[in-house]
């Protein structure tokens, strides 16, 4: 299967995304040409540095590129202030220079991390996403958004920072846990969402295969969907306007369901939005915005292909004391919230996303105790 390679077009930081089976053992021959020095600090987590971190660091080393290493725990717990500061204490131990790159080797959390880490570290040093998940390979490892959590929420303290270059090494997700696979492919599914209601209808057709390891098909979900990115960040790198607030589908929804959670293992990043999506589209209709059959059609295709759908299923503790004015509090916290008002994207049917921060807060209340109820 061949490489497939998208452009990502920003004047004077343009880079490309490189998808395809391999890529791990080819990432010393790829970066060596946009590296300032052939050095380079590879940040992973505690899961992923045993399976795939001697054969990154020896890729590099058949370029002559020389390498060491930092581990993270794995886990959101990584991007708190705490376990942000020990990454740089320990990244600074190594004692770079303003030519060492990072390179970031893992999901959506170390992605996140090595971004800020690079964008801080001696005042800003290049990096390169290799994304182990299929979340990261669709969606965050693009675009340049970093950031770490605090206790007011989720990534209110980041940057926008772009990558020297994305390697999407698909033979990764041949390890991955189903749970995580799903996660990711919310992701996928948002796309279609979003503008694209033909990919929608195509994730409805090829969803359960593409999940089940059919190379294939995952390679062109992972292709659309980064297209689809690198179009919206292009136009709109630093969410200045509503069109990179559309990537945001089922995040004001699903940063609520993360915080009321503690952020950890009950609930996935990837699980959390495509609950937010479903709830999304089911504010929208009963906004009268959208039509009733497409927000079923949406809680349908995600719930089938194995999603959760219903918050007291969420974690698998039925007994979990769901509460719609801290779900709404949560909200307020967020960073898409101006003057005092939620910022929601919503939908008039599948593939007609918008943003707006005119959402009645009693239909929204009556949304969340309807859906904690279910």
């Amino acid at each position: 299967m061949s490489v497939r390679t998208i452009r990502v077009d920003l004047a004077g930081r343009a880079y490309d995304i490189a998808i395809g089976p391999g890529l791990l053992d080819r990432a010393g021959e790829l970066c060596r040409p946009l590296l300032a020095a052939p050095r380079v600090t590879i940040v992973s987590d505690a899961t992923v540095a045993p399976l795939y971190g001697a054969r990154l660091a020896a890729s590099f080393a058949a370029a002559g590129i020389a390498a060491t290493a930092v581990t993270v725990p794995a886990g959101e717990s990584s991007k708190e202030f705490s376990s942000f500061g020990k990454l740089m204490n320990d990244l600074l131990d190594l004692r770079p220079d303003r030519k060492t790159t990072l390179v970031a080797l893992g999901g959506g959390v170390v992605g996140d991390l090595t971004g800020f880490a690079a964008s801080v570290l001696l005042r800003g040093v290049d990096f390169i996403q290799v994304p182990t998940t299929l979340l990261a390979q669709v969606d965050s490892s693009v675009g340049g958004k970093t950031g770490i959590n605090t206790r007011h929420g989720k990534n209110l303290v980041g940057s926008f920072y772009q990558p020297r270059l994305v390697l999407a090494d698909t033979d990764m997700l041949n390890t991955l846990p189903r749970r995580e696979l799903l996660a990711g492919y919310a992701e996928v599914a948002k796309y279609g969402l979003i503008d694209d209601a033909a990919f929608f209808a195509w994730c409805e057709q090829n969803g359960a295969a593409l999940l089940a390891g059919d190379a294939a098909l995952r390679t062109y979900a992972i292709e659309q969907s980064c297209r689809a990115k690198a179009r919206i960040v292009a136009a709109d790198e630093r969410e200045t306007t509503d069109l990179r607030a559309l990537l945001n589908l089922g995040h004001t929804f699903g940063h609520a369901l993360e915080a009321e959670t503690g952020f950890g293992s009950a609930l996935l990043h990837g699980e959390a939005v495509g609950t937010g999506m479903a709830l999304a589209f089911d504010l929208s209709a009963r906004l009268g915005l959208c039509p009733a059959d497409d927000a079923a059609r949406v809680r349908r295709h995600l719930g089938d292909v194995g999603l959760p759908m219903r918050l007291r299923a969420i974690g698998g503790d039925n007994r979990r004391t769901w509460d719609a004015g801290r779900l709404i509090e949560h909200m307020r916290g967020d960073k898409k919230a101006a003057d005092g008002k939620l910022t929601f994207v919503l939908a008039r049917g599948i593939g007609r996303s918008f943003v707006t921060r005119d959402v009645d807060e009693g239909a929204l209340r009556g949304l969340l105790d309807d859906a904690i109820a279910a």
